[in-house]
């Protein structure tokens, strides 16, 4: 149980749900060709767990010292399980991840697409190494990375098998790989900010430069709270534009109840949020969210199937 822990075994699960249900809820039913079959597309989805395993693992090694103030009963690295073994861990999966990677780009016949693995591997590394402690830019790419297990997707599955006869289908089906990718981002990165107000008197010990040290805890919520009317304003102009006005009310009335409704909840929340307790209760709202965001791409295919 504590190695589950100290790779967060629940946001694992989480993606690779979200990468299952892109596949086999939308995909799978478009009566496209799609470049990996089933056993390549599980390999996909377990690289991306394993290179994402090693990034939560990596980054609590770095993060024992800002731990031991925010989160002391969390803490495997240094008591269950030691530092050196925890590198050992880090190595063996990221070897796993991009391993399966070169597979799978050359089973494709795009062996340069593998990069996109160690770029991700080589990025969560850096980011745990330091880079988080640059002012927003951590949250930028943690939130990007989260949009890229996404938009990897479609780089493996639909990129290789576009030809001229499909381009245009192919588009409008990545187009919407990109919708969900843009969607993730701007949720992952107000939660990023979210949990660096969660976490800003550990973080401040640690010298660290977030965003709730350089402008307070206040300014940072009211910075957050007025970020949270971008998705707010994006998915009520979605719903209204591609689901109610095609007359797909199951699923308009799912954006509405579970990713409308608990975004409302989160702003109006964030009015009065001040204790650590505030925080991290928000920030697994926003987790909800982006899990009921995921959901709703099969609930729509879902409703336009059977309308």
């Amino acid at each position: 149980m504590s190695f589950l822990k100290l790779i967060r075994y629940q946001n694992l699960i989480l993606l690779a749900l979200m990468q299952l249900v892109f596949r086999y809820g939308f995909l799978e039913s478009q009566s496209i060709p799609l470049a990996l079959n089933d056993w390549q597309f599980a390999l996909l989805v377990l690289s991306t767990v394993c290179i994402a395993a090693g990034g939560y693992l990596i980054n609590n090694i770095f993060d024992r010292g800002t731990d031991e103030i925010n989160k002391p009963q969390d803490i495997v690295i240094g008591k269950q399980i030691s530092e050196s073994m925890g590198y050992n861990i880090y190595i063996a999966l990221n070897v796993v991840g991009v391993g399966i990677g070169f597979y799978l780009a050359n089973a494709i016949h795009k062996s340069n697409f593998a990069a996109v693995f160690i770029i991700i591997a080589a990025t969560l590394y850096v980011y745990a190494n330091g880079l988080k402690q640059t002012l927003l830019i951590g949250n930028i790419i943690i939130a990007l990375l989260l949009s890229l297990s996404i938009l990897i997707i479609g780089i493996f599955d639909l990129l290789p098998m576009i030809v001229p006869e499909n381009q245009a289908n192919m588009g409008v089906i990545f187009g919407i790989l990109i919708d969900y990718a843009v969607f993730a981002f701007i949720i992952n990165f107000i939660r990023e900010i979210v949990k660096d107000l969660e976490d800003v008197n550990g973080d401040y010990n640690q010298g660290m430069n977030t965003l709730p040290i350089v402008l307070g805890v206040a300014r940072t919520a009211k910075v957050v709270l007025g970020l949270s009317f971008i998705p707010l304003g994006l998915i009520i102009y979605y719903i209204n534009e591609h689901l109610f006005s095609n007359n797909l009310y199951y699923a308009s009335g799912y954006g509405f109840v579970f990713i409308l409704a608990p975004l409302i909840y989160f702003t109006v929340k964030m009015f009065g949020a001040k204790s650590q307790k505030d925080f991290h209760h928000l920030s697994k709202v926003l987790k909800l969210v982006i899990f009921f965001g995921i959901l709703s791409i099969a609930v729509i295919n879902f409703n336009i199937k059977y309308a």
